[in-house]
């Protein structure tokens, strides 16, 4: 008589047939106790058969990030190691959106279902799904700020655990000298730090200076451009927990005669010129069809020699595109989209803007994106209490994967700084203002 299979064999088997596979690079352990797979692969957990249903009627990406966010599976150790080997696999290594079954792939894995007895309807998706992709004509000032709300207003609380004392929700600048003993000068802490002086030194910024921070969030660059460059800030967002947070650290640190900080779409900004314009992680929510208008109103709102840092995430992958349809969009950034550097660059230019200087921080944010991990990680039951298990989820595997597409060279991240021609000309070498 021939042996039945266990169920972690029959999941293997499924799982190698969405990968589209000889084997998987993971060990699997099922519900039932079984285990399949190489002894010494990262480990995954199905915890329920949910979990291959989900996979039965959305095979990819979105099926499975679906049943970890419900938590129907789940990476009990190294998330980075296990993210790394599946997305190293079969379809999931290239880029772009996640290729169809075919009938015969889709039959296989009916029948893997049938046998371990997951067969049943589609699963709700969990409640952290956006449902922003539903509401409203795309990049209306009404679904981004939808959009924004999703993404950032789940707790002020939820957000200090993960990214710290800095508050700063983008890419920190590294010592180069990673090996110091000091930990305080490698610190997250001091790396954020080091981010916002660079960008305050690259807008040449001088006491009495007017400036726009588009897309402030908690307040950090505005803060830090008062106190220690004499300026005097608007900032913006669209979160409302966001400018309320921002609003008490200004108050706090007695700057409520220098910063001030607005609910307010960058469209609708109309109390210029200013010096000088920062959007540190901003851009990537404007949209394509939406870039050449962003671009146009920073530049309206620049007095003649003014500069403008656009520190932003880029699609390095070349002609493809991310999915649309997969678990970042839906989860984390609904209607965020990334533009090539050379897609920007270009955007910019046409707008009228000089192109000074471009610099790329790739390694730098997935050092970031580790030490936030990290930090939710060694908060976990913080970070549950303070928003939902479902939401932790969401961004352990954002962040780690995010981590993981910075290290491969699929995304980037850069600052490109430009100025309006007229007023002061710019130094001839770029030391003389950084």
């Amino acid at each position: 008589m021939a042996k039945t299979k266990g169920v972690a064999t029959r999941l293997a088997e499924a799982l190698a047939i969405v990968l589209g596979t000889e084997g998987i690079p993971l060990r699997l352990r099922a519900w039932d106790g079984t285990e399949a797979g190489p002894d010494d692969a990262p480990v995954i957990e199905f915890r329920s058969r949910r979990a291959l249903r989900r996979m039965l009627w959305s095979p990819g990406q979105l099926g499975l990030s679906r049943a970890y966010v419900a938590g129907d599976i789940d990476a009990p150790g190294d998330i980075f190691a296990s993210f790394a080997a599946l997305s190293s696999a079969g379809k999931f290594a290239e880029p772009g959106p996640f290729p169809p079954l075919t009938a015969k792939e889709l039959w296989t894995l009916l029948r893997t279902a049938i046998r371990i007895g997951a067969i049943g309807p589609n699963p709700a998706p969990p409640p952290e799904e956006s449902k922003v992709h539903r509401q409203g004509r795309r990049h209306s000032k009404s679904r981004d700020a939808a959009a924004i709300s999703h993404h950032y207003d789940v707790g002020n609380d939820f957000y200090a655990l993960v990214l710290g004392p800095s508050m700063v929700y983008s890419c920190a600048v590294w010592n180069e000298k990673t090996d110091t003993d000091d930990d305080q000068a490698n610190s997250l802490e001091a790396a954020q730090e080091a981010k916002i002086d660079l960008v305050c030194r690259k807008l040449g910024l001088q006491p009495g200076m007017r400036v726009l921070d588009v897309g402030c969030g908690w307040g950090s660059f505005a803060l830090h451009a008062a106190q220690r460059f004499g300026v005097d800030v608007v900032g913006v967002t669209l979160s409302n927990e966001q400018a309320g947070l921002a609003r008490k650290r200004v108050a706090d640190a007695g700057l409520t005669d220098r910063v001030d900080i607005r609910v307010q779409d960058y469209r609708d900004v109309d109390d210029g010129p200013f010096d000088a314009i920062s959007s540190i992680g901003m851009s990537e929510h404007v949209g394509r069809e939406q870039i050449s208008r962003y671009v146009s109103q920073l530049h309206n709102l620049l007095r003649p020699g003014g500069r403008l840092l656009n520190h932003a995430i880029s699609w390095n992958a070349g002609p493809t595109s991310p999915d649309p349809d997969s678990f970042i969009p839906r989860y984390v950034f609904p209607d965020g989209e990334m533009l090539s550097l050379a897609d920007m660059i270009g955007a910019l230019e046409s707008g009228g803007l000089e192109v000074l200087d471009v610099e790329a921080l790739r390694q730098h944010y997935a050092l970031t994106l580790r030490a936030w991990v990290r930090n939710l990680e060694e908060h976990w039951d913080d970070a549950v209490h303070t928003s939902s298990p479902g939401r932790a989820r969401v961004w352990r595997l954002y962040m780690a994967a995010s981590a993981l597409g910075f290290e491969n060279g699929l995304t980037g991240v850069n600052q490109v700084l430009v100025q309006r021609p007229g007023g002061t000309e710019p130094p001839l070498r770029r030391h003389a203002w950084m």
